[in-house]
């Protein structure tokens, strides 16, 4: 199984791309692209036909996944992009931590 810098639930900052300066949360993670989906970023346009379940069709908004080198993890405490790096804790289990702060990430 792949390791990622991010996972589901972070806020992260997109910082390149056309959405380059949004942030917002993970919803989900494809891990077989390596690529995330991000609250209010890369929104998507589908024209749907009327089916059963939604007669009226139409057009759906919804977030596209988006690559996750375009995505940087936001510090908790500080506010700001970080890069992360892994280090084992008391109990030697692995977790990731702020390079900037030095603090660990929840």
């Amino acid at each position: 199984m792949k390791k990622f810098h991010i996972k589901s639930g972070d806020t992260v900052k997109v910082i390149s791309g056309a959405h380059r300066g949004k942030s917002g949360k993970v919803l989900s993670m494809v891990v077989e692209k390596d690529r995330a989906v991000v609250e209010g970023v890369n929104i998507i346009q589908r024209h749907t036909k009327p089916t059963p379940q939604k007669p009226q069709g139409g057009i759906v908004k919804s977030e596209a996944p988006i690559h996750i080198s375009n995505l940087m993890l936001v510090d908790p405490a500080t506010g700001e992009a970080t890069r992360t790096g892994r280090r084992k804790d008391e109990a030697g289990k692995s977790v990731r931590y702020s390079k900037k702060t030095n603090e660990v990430i929840k």
